[in-house]
């Protein structure tokens, strides 16, 4: 693996979460994804991963209320995430491929097509660990931890400080679930730790300068420029196994 090569993709991933507020994730296992396994792409994630969601969560404010709100999820989440895993792990590095590109491909068009909707509050309850628990699923499969958790989180009404909160409290148990599976399964390294840290300095410089575009042109005609890239990737992804 290239030191440029993970350079340029965590600092395209920070400078779309800086613009966004999220996709570091989404774009690094898009980027790598398409030219690694995705289980080294998922281990290169972790540590940057972690650190800008755990900032992301920790920057808003008092988080004691949110995860006793969310903890039902969380849990799920963590649940799928190791059972997901075994999908990585097992050596169906084509399979696993495609089912990224789906992934990828689905979010993409949920996010460019869908109308916003509302999650009822007396739904809560019940939604919420299986929306965790599928989001975990595809998490530990795929690496990749949008989908279903950004939708569902999105449509529950939250404050704009909240919703920035609650994703990356999220974001944050989705990366340290992925981890721990991981170094589970024994993939992930000590080697894979320090080619992951090293990709920490690339992302946070990406994020700085996402925030100075975001200042500079449109956020949302960044995300939609930015949406059908990862629809195109993912689209090719997807379709690759059966080529």
């Amino acid at each position: 693996m290239s030191i440029l090569l993970i350079t340029l993709t965590f600092l395209l991933a920070g400078m779309v979460k800086g613009v966004t507020g999220m996709g570091l994730p989404t774009v690094a296992m898009g980027v790598l994804g398409a030219l690694i396994s995705p289980l080294a792409a998922a281990s290169l994630l972790i540590v940057p991963s972690f650190v800008t969601n755990l900032w992301q969560l920790i920057a808003g404010g008092p988080v004691r209320g949110l995860i006793g709100r969310f903890a039902p999820m969380m849990l799920a989440i963590l649940a799928g995430t190791f059972a997901g895993s075994f999908f990585m792990v097992g050596g169906a590095v084509r399979q696993v491929t495609g089912a990224l590109g789906v992934v990828l491909a689905a979010y993409a068009l949920y996010a460019l097509l869908a109308r916003p909707r509302r999650v009822p509050a007396r739904h809560e309850r019940w939604l919420s660990p299986l929306i965790g628990l599928v989001t975990g699923v595809l998490s530990g499969a795929t690496g990749v931890f949008v989908v279903p958790a950004v939708p569902y989180i999105q449509a529950l009404g939250l404050e704009k400080d909240e919703l920035v909160q609650a994703l990356g409290l999220s974001f944050t148990v989705s990366t340290v679930a992925l981890a721990a599976s991981l170094a589970w399964h024994g993939a992930f390294q000590a080697d894979n730790l320090l080619w992951s840290s090293a990709a920490v300095l690339p992302a946070l410089a990406g994020m700085a300068l996402g925030q100075i575009v975001r200042q500079r042109i449109s956020p949302a005609a960044f995300r939609r420029g930015f949406l059908v890239c990862l629809l195109l990737l993912g689209l090719e992804m997807a379709l690759r196994p059966l080529l």
